[in-house]
């Protein structure tokens, strides 16, 4: 156990610092997020036209919308532009909690990769960063590519971060867990 511990600890640190290094200091995902000189009038156009906080798709039919409405919706908006918003009525940071519940989700994830780990027979280096890199991909396929089809993101540094990321941790745990 302590071995599955201490390999948790550190697998979760290189998961940290590298999200850290590649949302921060690296140009890892700048494509993600743009600037628009006229961010002060499209906040104040959201709020007052927004009915409160959440995720908005738009455009949208109406909640209720027979299948003939929705269908018209979508067919009078072909061609035409679209977005996905994120509305918040306050701005707030709270960099403690959020660095906290991250840490404590990449632990979760290093415990349950060695946990995956650990049930292989034979384990050895290269099929402990073979198999870390291969969680990375799955969970970049399954969520930020997946994403990316549907709402047309760039999400080439979310396949920088699961192959960097979970190739880091796979030399850690790949050295770790086949000490004697």
């Amino acid at each position: 156990m302590k071995k599955q511990l201490i390999g948790t600890a550190v697998a979760a640190l290189i998961l940290f610092i590298w999200q850290f290094l590649s949302w921060t200091m690296l140009p890892t995902h700048k494509s993600e997020y743009g600037y628009t000189a006229n961010q002060d009038k499209i906040l104040e156009v959201l709020g007052q036209n927004l009915p409160g906080e959440g995720n908005y798709f738009l455009p949208m039919p109406a909640p209720g919308a027979s299948e003939e409405e929705a269908k018209k919706t979508m067919e009078s908006s072909m061609g035409k532009p679209w977005a996905q918003v994120s509305y918040h009525k306050a701005f707030e940071v709270n960099m403690g909690m959020n660095m906290f519940r991250g840490f404590a989700v990449d632990a979760v994830a290093a415990f349950l990769l060695i946990w995956l780990l650990m049930q292989m027979q034979n384990l050895n280096m290269m099929r402990t960063i073979q198999a870390s890199v291969a969680v990375g991909v799955i969970s970049y396929l399954t969520i930020p590519y997946l994403n990316s089809i549907w709402f047309e993101n760039d999400s080439l540094g979310h396949l920088v971060d699961a192959l960097v990321s979970w190739g880091l941790v796979g030399a850690w745990l790949g050295w770790w867990l086949n000490r004697p």
